[in-house]
C-alpha cells in the first residue's frame, strides 16, 4: 500500500465515529491493505466485527471484557482494564514494527485516555515511533490538544437526536 501515515480522529458524542472507521477498514483492505482494528472500552460482541474477521488481512485485537462502564468498576477492575490496555498497545507496536500495519484504527482509544485507562505517554510514543507510511485512526470523545496537535483530519461527529434518549435500547444489526 502507498501511503503518508496521516492521522485521522473521529470525535463527538454523535453515533458513527467506528463506524466511519470500519468503513475506512473496508476500503484499505478492499485494496490489498493489512488493517489492523484494536477496540479499548468495548467488548461487547457486535455484527460488524463478525464480518471483518472473515477478510483476512483484518486483523482485530480487543483489550477488555465489557461486562460494566468504567464509572461502574471498582478500583482494582479499573486497575486490570489499565493494564490489559497498556499490553494492547504493545501488542499493537510489535505489530507496528514488524510492517504488519498499512491501517490501524484505534477504537474508542480517545474515552480510554479520558478516564485513565489509557497512559497519553504510551499513546504519542506509539504515534510518534510508528512506520511513517502507517496511517492511523483514533475514535471517541473529548481529543486531548496534544492528539488534536498531530493529526491531519479532525472529523466531528454531532448528534442532533438519537432514540436512546428516548429510551430505545441499541438494537442488534443497527447499533451492535
Amino acid at each position: 500500500m502507498q501511503g503518508l501515515g496521516l492521522l485521522h480522529i473521529y470525535h463527538g458524542n454523535g453515533k458513527g465515529k467506528t463506524t466511519a472507521a470500519l468503513g475506512l477498514a473496508l476500503r484499505c483492505a478492499g485494496r490489498g491493505g493489512r488493517v489492523l482494528i484494536a477496540q479499548f472500552l468495548k467488548g461487547q460482541p457486535s455484527g460488524e466485527l463478525k464480518t471483518l474477521a472473515l477478510i483476512p488481512n483484518i486483523k482485530i485485537l480487543r483489550a477488555k471484557e465489557a461486562t460494566k462502564f468504567t464509572f461502574q468498576m471498582t478500583p482494582e477492575e479499573l486497575a486490570a482494564v489499565k493494564e490489559r490496555h497498556s499490553a494492547l498497545l504493545a501488542q499493537i507496536k510489535e505489530e507496528l514494527k514488524e510492517g504488519k500495519v498499512d491501517l490501524l484504527i484505534l477504537d474508542e482509544a480517545l474515552g480510554a485516555l479520558q478516564t485513565g485507562l489509557l497512559a497519553e505517554n504510551e499513546l504519542l510514543d506509539l504515534l510518534d515511533t510508528r512506520p511513517k507510511e502507517a496511517e492511523v485512526v483514533l475514535t471517541g470523545r473529548d481529543p486531548l490538544p496534544s492528539l488534536l496537535e498531530r493529526a491531519d483530519y479532525v472529523s466531528e461527529v454531532v448528534k442532533r437526536k438519537h432514540p436512546f434518549d428516548q429510551g430505545v435500547p441499541a438494537r442488534i444489526g443497527i447499533e451492535r
